[in-house]
């Protein structure tokens, strides 16, 4: 039996199996043996790829930042970078008009950031069918992902692509787990919480039963979170993508307000219309928001600060004087001896700190070096 046989059997029996505590010990194990096939099918077409993903697919990272375009093919991916970034990409009324990844610039608030089309994906990407695992490994190189819907079939369409991300080790809109998982030579399975409460999801037989599938006897689990199972497998996993996503609901002429008005009720929902250019700016605004990007602006002495292109530090990665340093140049941090902050993460203007300090958005930061 192949493995992609295998994971429609234990997708079909974790369907047929009922949720509750007497049957969570044995869930937890159909999903970790889930996650070990669905973690060799990927690595047997990597290998079986021989590092030929196609024409088009390997792009070089520039900007600030990257942004990827997913979705089912025809849903305005072409016509959204194209209005977005003045590059071109072919559109036309079939589908699968893009067979490449296209990449694009925006430049917004001082950042530069790169903008892919990626070819449309279809249901059992994740599985192979229409290249769906390159695209889906291309976007697990992003920074953040638009799901480009059609406003019309938006609703089937959004659990379809989700899964096929998910199925790819892609987590949307989530952070990573507040889970310690470190193995050991002996002493058991050992589970712990830095929290006061009671665990709803974990305890120490779901545990084993998890551990027992990967072979793993010996290990400390150490929880800062009401954890679940699932989450402890993406930890043992180890290589789970954690990214921000926004679901573009494009060609917004072509439903009713009231149906608008149900939709806008969904999280992470941006309208657009991509062909009249329609709240484009507001998206614009909601990519922004979501890459959580810091402008920090240079100030060289008894010059005025540069304002025109700041230094772009993700705050996602704690934004500190030290990662500003090294995003200007490494060498810097050899001579550095304190720096001078003006702006809202600044005590009073200017404070001196020192290379710990946590910087906000719209600072300005001066370099005093060590004479």
């Amino acid at each position: 039996m192949s493995a992609l046989e295998k994971i429609k059997d234990i997708e079909a029996e974790l369907g047929r199996t009922q949720k509750n505590k007497a049957t969570m010990s044995h869930i937890m194990s159909l999903k970790a043996k889930l996650a070990k096939y669905k973690r060799d099918l990927l690595d047997l077409n990597a290998s079986a790829a021989g590092g030929g993903g196609g024409d088009g697919f390997e792009v070089k990272k520039t900007g600030d930042a990257r942004v990827g375009l997913v979705g089912f093919p025809s849903v305005g991916k072409s016509t959204l970078l194209m209005t977005m970034t003045d590059v071109y990409s072919e559109v036309a009324s079939y589908e699968f008009t893009t067979l490449t990844c296209i990449p694009g610039v925006i430049k917004h608030r001082g950042a530069k950031i790169q903008m892919l089309d990626l070819p449309g994906i279809v249901e059992g990407a994740k599985d192979g069918r229409g290249r769906g695992r390159q695209v889906i490994a291309t976007a697990r190189t992003c920074t953040m992902l638009l799901i480009v819907l059609d406003a019309v079939k938006s609703m089937n369409h959004k659990p379809i692509i989700e899964k096929e991300l998910e199925g790819f080790g892609i987590r949307l809109n989530q952070r990573p787990p507040g889970l310690t998982f470190r193995r050991k030579d002996k002493g058991g399975v050992t589970l712990s919480q830095t929290f006061k409460g009671e665990l709803k999801y974990l305890d120490q037989q779901v545990c084993r039963v998890i551990l027992s599938e990967y072979r793993i006897a010996n290990a400390d689990i150490v929880l800062h979170e009401d954890c679940t199972g699932d989450q402890l497998i993406d930890v043992i996993e180890g290589n789970r993508v954690y990214m921000p996503c926004v679901y573009v609901l494009n060609k917004l002429d072509a439903i009713s307000i009231e149906e608008l008005e149900i939709l806008d009720q969904c999280p992470h929902y941006c309208p657009i219309s991509a062909h009249l250019k329609w709240n484009l700016d507001g998206l614009l605004d909601k990519i922004w928001e979501y890459l959580h990007l810091v402008r920090v602006y240079t100030k060289p002495r008894g010059i005025t600060p540069d304002y025109d292109t700041p230094v772009i530090l993700s705050g996602y990665d704690t934004p500190t004087i030290e990662r500003f340093i090294l995003k200007i140049h490494k060498s810097l941090l050899t001579d550095f001896k304190h720096a001078l902050v003006w702006g809202s993460s600044a005590k009073h203007n200017p404070q001196v700190v020192g290379k710990d300090h946590v910087l906000q958005d719209e600072d300005v930061v001066q370099i005093i070096k060590k004479l």
